[in-house]
């Protein structure tokens, strides 16, 4: 009968030390989803179709569907935001 009840002892602080470990930190929970969430960001403007803005070597402006290799270039997307983008900072 010691032995039944040492059993079940066993397997309930087995199921307890087990619970214990795989909760999980409320901290790290919010942690992963906006880990997540930047991930789909990043996906979902990847995925968009993009225009790529870069100077060639006589200074001409150029647009191309493909980034330029060894140049600085700038990423645009090819369907405008909703509304009206006011940057101050772009030389004209």
């Amino acid at each position: 009968m010691r032995l039944a009840w040492a059993i079940v002892a066993g397997l309930l602080l087995g199921i307890g030390v087990a619970w214990w470990l795989s909760r999980e930190d409320p901290g790290q929970s919010q942690a992963r989803q906006q880990r997540a969430q930047r991930a789909a960001a990043a996906q979902a403007r990847e995925a968009r179709p993009s225009l790529y803005r870069w100077r060639d070597d006589a200074g001409v402006l150029q647009i191309t569907d493909k980034p330029p290799a060894n140049r600085r270039y700038e990423r645009i997307d090819r369907e405008p935001g909703r509304g009206i983008e006011v940057k101050g900072d772009r030389p004209q």
